[in-house]
């Protein structure tokens, strides 16, 4: 896998964002985030794949970071799921609003974890 970058919320998560399965394979790309912003829950991933647009629980995602996300599910496991719900609500980030957040937390977090951000 390449380098992903720093880990990041599901809030800033990006369109267009790779997704990787456990088995290192690329799988697809984030079409959406499905979330209850108020109540800071995150539901889960709408995603494009080979095999058409699916839905992937928040229980599935590993781990999200700037430039990739990876899940706990192989690639034939994420073929299998259902297609999402267009019915229900998503959001998508604006990258441009939150450009300087990330730039902060990076800091912090290197400063503290002892980590450089990479890019």
């Amino acid at each position: 896998m390449p380098d992903e970058g720093a880990p990041i919320s599901y809030e800033v998560l990006e369109h267009d964002t790779p997704v990787y399965g456990s088995d290192g394979v690329t799988i697809g790309r984030v079409a959406g985030v499905r979330a209850d912003l108020d109540a800071d829950i995150f539901d889960g991933l709408d995603i494009d794949t080979n095999d058409g647009p699916r839905f992937v629980t928040a229980e599935h995602v590993a781990a999200i970071h700037e430039r990739g996300v990876d899940l706990d599910l192989s690639a034939e496991a994420v073929a299998a799921l259902p297609a999402p719900d267009r019915a229900a609500p998503s959001f998508q980030a604006d990258s441009s609003a939150n450009r300087g957040l990330l730039d902060r937390i990076a800091d912090r977090l290197g400063r503290r974890g002892g980590w450089k951000r990479s890019g």
